[in-house]
């Protein structure tokens, strides 16, 4: 296994940025045993195992990126380099965030006790896109399980770990097959329809990078099966859009109630307004608040 030695942006801690990521210990695609961050990645045609482990301090990290995998280029490794900084976020840095949350209480209390957070992203539009199809209007576990099945059943493998399915390996699919998983027919054609667009050269999901967020928006929103909290999930967790809120989302309405110790639930309404001045980093409170329930449960230390 080869490796190299790589030094974030501090302050920084793997196990928040880890938690921020998988999101329950169901997760089977990013695995985390309390030191080691697991992940199996496809570049090309090639099947990349990659773990990570920090070393050093939050105020003064260095992580080190192993590999492994059969006929691993020069090329190769340096896009799963690429795609490990950007999914753990390695190089951004929060120094404003910080300076705004200490003047915001109760957020510098949030902030200061989950410290070393690096807003995750998942490797690829496509694969956000997925996440979200599966989670509309389930609860977190049960969409885990439906993708855990979906990386099982067609995702490439390395030592029995499966990658996450690239669009070229569920566009031949039929619904049954998604259905047999778990997946509703509208589901299933949801991600069939994205998956075949991409493959066949027709959807070009990963170049909304380049868009502005108006522009992501409504790129989004014109897709079938895509609303309003499907598109801001992937703004936050695909595309890294740290203004964005998925305000739409139960979850975090219920989390911002007892945060904020509120008569009722905020409306998704109210929650875009929520922080104006927290701009452009309110996409961070949704991940603090989600460490903030994982630590409630005792998956975490903060």
């Amino acid at each position: 296994m080869k490796s190299v030695l790589v030094k974030p942006v501090p302050p920084f801690r793997l196990d928040l940025s880890v938690w921020a990521l998988r999101r329950s210990p169901a997760n089977i695609m990013d695995r985390w045993d309390g030191r080691v961050y697991r992940r199996v990645l496809v570049t090309g045609n090639r099947t990349v195992a990659v773990a990570v482990v920090q070393e050093g301090s939050s105020g003064s990290p260095e992580v080190r990126i192993s590999w492994e995998g059969a006929g691993i280029s020069m090329g190769h490794r340096e896009e799963v380099l690429v795609t490990v900084r950007k999914m753990l976020g390695l190089d951004i840095d929060l120094s404003d965030f910080y300076r705004l949350a200490s003047a915001h209480q109760p957020l510098a209390e949030l902030a200061g006790r989950f410290a070393g957070l690096k807003p995750p992203c998942l490797p690829t539009v496509f694969e956000t896109l997925i996440n979200g199809f599966a989670c509309q209007q389930l609860s977190l576990n049960v969409c885990i399980l439906l993708l855990n099945r979906l990386c099982n059943a067609y995702g490439l493998s390395v030592n029995n770990e499966s990658a996450f399915p690239r669009p070229a390996d569920l566009a031949g699919l039929e619904m049954t097959d998604l259905m047999k998983l778990g997946f509703s027919g509208r589901k299933a054609e949801y991600i069939l329809n994205i998956a075949a667009g991409i493959a066949r050269g027709k959807m070009d999901m990963e170049s909304l990078e380049d868009s502005d967020d108006d522009a992501i928006l409504s790129s989004l929103l014109g897709l079938r099966g895509i609303g309003p909290w499907t598109a801001e999930y992937v703004m936050l967790r695909g595309l890294g859009r740290l203004n964005t809120i998925p305000a739409d989302d139960v979850g975090i309405q219920n989390k911002l109630k007892k945060w904020l110790d509120l008569e009722k639930r905020p409306s998704s309404q109210v929650v875009r307004k929520m922080f104006s001045d927290m701009k452009p980093y309110r996409g961070l409170i949704y991940f603090l608040l989600l460490l903030d329930h994982l630590s409630g449960k005792g998956l975490i230390h903060g």
